[in-house]
């Protein structure tokens, strides 16, 4: 798909509208009464700063015509404490309102990363890992803020907006007025503005998302890239990448600050106006040196909350263009998902039937067609065929990592896609080719496979697929610490861990799909000696390339041509001299 590439911008499948605002309000209601507190204390500060200009327009008009010392000195007191009250508010309501932007961070990557957990392989197999992390990381990180201290910000600017201008009507009804004529321009631009901005910061967020996934992609597979001395080719895709980004960066910051020099501009007009009006229009006989002096404090203190607002708007264009990839994330369908009345999956025995199954991974093509066929509890199973013919597939839908296309699939003759998946799942145990290795411990990642597992059961584990022995060769043994993605181990030592990982569930039914294709011809005797005693009585189904391994299964089944075209047993299968005894005799030789 065009999406999985590093180069791609996504289209954006749920444009932003006033739902999305009201979701992530949703947040923020969880944390109203902190946020309450906050505004209140923000409200308070406020309202004593606005005498200020009152207590100024006294001294100046009153105190220091009169050379009242006490009474100035008194005046100057109350400044003080306008500051003081001003600093110790603001420092309560930082921390409040940072305690609570970080909370909101936590809730809404919480809930991003349960919802990814839940998200079928078709939803990761067709988006570059990067993307999504970026959503999780950095989107989440830029939409915090607006969603906190913004939302408090945005109130209170209003609320302070509402008490300057009743503050300076009570002063001076004539040059409020003055004032407030530059408003209609500031609302003109910003109408101008507007969608030209949101479009800028959607396509940073593009290319954003584009240079993370690359980023990730170069760095799993740098090992690929020494060895095939890629690195100068890289560079210059990487180069490309983030002279994308910074270009549409700069677009977008340009948009930004067109708004602020705008008010800037309209607010070093006004104030100049308001002298002009008061002293050449008005006139000095009709108004005072003092209330000129407060009017000019309080235009001065118009125009802040009007630039904040600015900067909140701006910051709130730059929070939609990422909310609207937060919840595209959120709402990415969960393709496979329990059923409203679904049960819990009985104890399993082992019988397995495809019932006339078709399964496409898209509408163009379809990997298998009408297939069906039964296996009994406790029976081997090994399937064999080309590269692509629906191998793996089969596997996963009998874990119901997919859903049928049409068909079922039966375990002990119930439907599996009327069962739980956490019922179904917990009872089998599935070996993938590419063993994924967490950071931590061994015993953490054989513990994986059961939480409460007993250092005896452990034990067992590891020496059934024979890892005993390099695990007791490395400096602590169990407690060796490991790395991201198992970096210091090799390919086989990381299947062996896997193995036992799957092994300590203790499955009733066991996928080993090519279990064993990294671990060397010795280990891998000994391993099938172990596993032979462990399928026993266990229904299990096994694709290896290695034919030589599957060769005692109670039936092999050859899939090609969209279903199983030959089923048997190893002498059966060569006695017909078809396409097993093909594949067989090519690989043997």
């Amino acid at each position: 798909m065009a999406r999985n590439k590093y180069d791609v911008d996504e289209e954006l499948e749920t444009p932003f509208d006033i739902r999305h605002l009201k979701r992530a309000l949703v947040y923020v209601k969880k944390y109203k009464w902190k946020m309450i507190l906050s505004l209140s204390l923000s409200a308070a500060s406020v309202i004593i700063g606005l005498f200020a200009p009152v207590i100024t327009q006294f001294a100046i008009d009153n105190s220091i015509p009169n050379k009242n010392i006490p009474q100035l000195l008194l005046m100057a007191a109350l400044l003080l404490l306008t500051i003081v009250v001003n600093v110790i508010f603001a420092t309560i309501r930082s921390r409040i309102m940072t305690k609570v932007g970080q909370d909101i961070i936590f809730d809404i990557r919480s809930d991003l990363f349960a919802h990814l957990q839940k998200l079928s392989f078709e939803y990761y197999d067709s988006r570059p890992h990067g993307k999504i992390l970026v959503r999780i990381i950095n989107y989440v990180n830029s939409v915090s803020d607006i969603l906190s201290n913004g939302i408090i910000n945005f109130i209170l600017e209003i609320f302070n907006l509402v008490f300057i201008v009743i503050f300076m009507f009570a002063v001076h009804w004539q040059m409020a007025l003055v004032i407030l004529a530059g408003v209609p321009f500031l609302a003109l631009i910003i109408g101008l503005i507007k969608n030209k901005q949101r479009r800028a910061w959607q396509a940073v967020s593009n290319k954003s998302s584009n240079l993370n996934a690359y980023l990730h992609e170069g760095l799993v597979g740098v090992e690929v890239t020494q060895l095939f001395v890629r690195e100068e080719e890289n560079s210059g895709i990487f180069q490309k990448l983030s002279e994308a980004y910074r270009d549409k960066w700069m677009k977008a910051v340009t948009f930004n600050n067109l708004l602020w020099p705008s008010v800037d501009t309209i607010s070093a007009v006004i104030g100049a106006a308001i002298y002009f009006f008061g002293l050449a229009v008005i006139g000095p006989a009709s108004i005072s040196l003092g209330t000129i002096v407060a009017m000019g404090n309080y235009a001065a203190r118009f125009w802040q909350p009007i630039m904040n607002l600015s900067n909140l708007f701006n910051s709130f264009i730059n929070a939609i263009s990422y909310l609207e990839r937060i919840f595209e994330t959120l709402d990415e369908p969960v393709t496979v998902n329990d059923k409203e009345n679904a049960k819990e999956m009985p104890k399993i025995k082992g019988d397995v039937t495809f019932d006339n199954v078709t399964f496409a991974y898209d509408e163009s093509k379809n990997i298998l067609e009408n297939l069906s066929f039964s296996v009994k509890s406790g029976e081997n199973v090994a399937l064999v065929g080309p590269t692509g013919a629906g191998k793996t597939t089969i596997v996963n839908l009998i874990s119901r990592f997919y859903d049928t296309t049409g068909g079922r699939v039966l375990i002990d003759g119930q439907d599996i896609s009327e069962v739980t998946l956490h019922s179904l799942r917990s009872q089998m145990g599935i070996m993938l080719q590419d063993s994924v290795i967490f950071s931590g411990t061994i015993e953490d990642n054989i513990r994986y496979g059961k939480l409460d597992a007993t250092p005896e059961e452990i034990d067992r584990a590891i020496k059934t697929v024979h890892a005993d022995g390099f695990i007791d060769s490395m400096p602590g043994g169990l407690k060796a610490p490991i790395i991201e993605r198992g970096a210091s181990l090799s390919q086989g030592q990381r299947q062996l861990i896997a193995f036992a990982r799957t092994l300590i569930s203790d499955p009733k039914i066991l996928i080993l799909d090519e279990a064993t294709s990294a671990i060397d011809a010795r280990t891998e005797k000994l391993l099938q000696d172990g596993l032979n005693e462990l399928l026993k009585g266990r229904t299990s189904f096994i694709i290896a390339h290695r034919l030589s391994t599957i060769k005692n299964c109670d039936k092999i089944m050859y899939v090609s041509n969209k279903g199983i075209t030959e089923c048997g047993t190893h002498d059966e299968l060569m006695a017909k001299k078809g396409d097993y005894y093909k594949l067989y005799t090519a690989s043997v030789q």
